[in-house]
Parts: C-alpha cells; structure tokens; sequence
C-alpha cells in the first residue's frame, strides 16, 4: 500500500499521530537493529536494505520472539529485532499484493 494520492484518503493514514507518537522508543529500537543490520551486512555503505541478503523473515521473527525481552549477543533487544523482521514480512506482503518497492530497499542481486 502506498500512501493514496487523494488529500482526504492520505489524512486518514495518522503515520506520525498514529504511530510514531505511540512508539517512539520502540521506533528508535528498530531503527538502530536497521543501522546495525546494514553496518555488518553493508559495511561502509548508505543504509539501505539488502534484500538478497536475508528474507528468512517467519522463522526469524519467531526465533527472536523466543527470546523477547532479552538482549542479544549485538547487544540489541530480540524483540526490536521481531519488530524489524515483522515490518519486512508485512512490506513484502504488501509489495506481492502491488504496493511499490520501498525507496530504501535494492531488490535481490542488484548491486
């Protein structure tokens, strides 16, 4: 799903009131397992998410839920981990369903 180019259907979408605003922590959690995700699987390379790199997203986001509520060997939290694992699982469906490809992603085997 994109966001509808229709001004009534976009406000409807509260992103930063419906989200951020509830989450900001949380938000700030997952954004950092992305930075450090892209630091071992890009180094030295703008964020962006490698798709060809991981997409085992299920069993992942399951195995990290196993351990919610503890911190992982990286030192990050499994459960920011699930969160990143779940938001990937939904983008993909999303995208399968005909949402456009995400502006940080490179699609498998792009360089």
């Amino acid at each position: 799903m994109s966001l509808p180019n229709n001004a009534k259907a976009r406000k409807a979408i509260p992103i930063g009131t419906g989200v951020l605003d509830y989450f900001p922590d949380a938000i700030a959690a997952v954004a950092e397992v992305s930075r450090a995700g892209n630091d071992q699987h890009n180094p030295g390379q703008p964020l962006v998410w490698s798709r060809g790199k991981s997409s085992d997203h299920w069993d992942c986001l399951l195995r990290h839920g196993c351990e919610r509520g503890t911190i992982d060997t990286d030192g990050a939290r499994h459960s920011a981990k699930l969160a990143w694992r779940a938001l990937a699982l939904l983008q993909e469906e999303l995208e399968a369903a005909g949402a456009p490809l995400s502006r940080g992603s490179r699609a498998p085997g792009a360089p």
